[in-house]
Formats: C-alpha cells, structure tokens, sequence
C-alpha cells in the first residue's frame, strides 16, 4: 500500500514541502486530460487510499472528499482536447500536472511525480521533483492525486460532455475506445470534443 515514504525522504533532504501529482484520461478519444496535485501533512493515513485504478468508483468518490480533508493543499487542472491535438498527449499531461502543482495553495518546493516521464515536446515538469515508476502504488500523495484527478475527470464526462453529447453515452464509458463507442462513432461521427489526432489512429486500429 502507499506510504509517506517518499514524502520523508525528500523532507529530510530539506524540502520543506512535497507534493504528489498525478493524471487521468491520456488514453480517451475525448475530453480534456486531467491532473492533480496534492500535499499531505507528515503522518496522515488515510484508510483505503490505493491507486485509482485499483479502487471501485464508490469507493474513489468516498475517498475524494476525504482526501481533500486530509490535504494540506490539493489542486486540480486539466487540458483539453483542442489543446491535445494541437500539441500531443504527453505534453498536455506535463502542462496539466504542472498547472496542479501551480494552482495548490500552498506552494511546493518538491513534486513527486507519477511515471517515467517529466517533459514532452512542448511542455515540462519545471517544480524540482523526482519520476516514480508506478507511484500511485508505492506513494500516498500520488494515489491521493490519481484518485483525485480520475473523479474529477469522471465527473466532467458524465456532468458535462454526456449530457452536451447524449448520442456518445460518454457516461457509460468514460471516453474510451470500448465497442460501445466505436459503435456509436460509426453511427454519428466525431463531435467536438473528440481528440481527432486520437481518432485517427484509432480508425486505422492501432
């Protein structure tokens, strides 16, 4: 389970204030990519808390409001899908989690950031900060932030675009490139918050 590990580490190097970041929805054909960023005071356990993709969706709504409790700080931010296709989506990912890390109330000095990854073409992680491979596993400020980022994307699609696009039944499968909503692309085509650099290689089945 995640733990403050990381978090003490980097504290003891002498960062004063760590944060995780982590995103949701890079693999969508529609919508916009969010991020989150989240600091947890030292020695906060929050019971269930995982990886969002290990979580029920009961169980990250629940843990959303006690997540924002138990934060120090917390932002949320996002990129949308003209942004993505303008650029690509691994620096609308790098622009949004370092739009998290800018928007939290408390300032970080350090980020911890999920992946491998801390730049794209067109957008960096600038914060100082460490990559963690599968660190909404192993640190608790980045599942705070997976779980963070993901409802509050869920909650977009279902809120926003489901009911701008009724035809899409993006309720029902969040964006992904499941049957349903190849079947109901084929039927209506794209709609303007399809991602159409996404849609082009998903009409090749790549």
């Amino acid at each position: 389970m995640p733990d403050l590990s990381y978090e003490n580490e980097m504290r003891a190097a002498g960062y004063a204030t760590v944060c995780g970041v982590d995103e949701a929805g890079a693999g969508p054909l529609c919508g916009p990519v969010y991020a989150a960023a989240v600091v947890l005071p030292e020695g906060c356990a929050i019971e269930g808390l995982n990886d969002s993709k290990k979580l029920t969706e009961k169980k990250r709504e629940a843990l959303f409001t006690v997540i924002q409790t138990a934060a120090l700080a917390w932002s949320v931010a996002w990129v949308d899908e003209k942004e993505i296709d303008a650029t690509d989506i691994l620096s609308a990912r790098m622009k949004a989690m370092q739009l998290a890390i800018d928007g939290l109330a408390i300032p970080a000095d350090f980020a911890l950031i999920d992946g491998n990854r801390d730049h794209g073409r067109s957008a960096a992680i600038v914060t100082p900060h460490r990559c963690l491979i599968k660190g909404d596993g192993i640190s608790a400020s980045i599942a705070a932030a997976s779980v963070l980022a993901k409802v509050s994307r869920d909650r977009f699609v279902v809120e926003v675009l489901d009911k701008q696009y009724p035809q899409y039944q993006f309720a029902k499968h969040k964006g992904y490139g499941t049957a349903l909503h190849r079947a109901l692309y084929e039927k209506y085509g794209p709609c303007p918050a399809h991602r159409m650099t996404f849609l082009k290689k998903w009409e090749k089945g790549t």
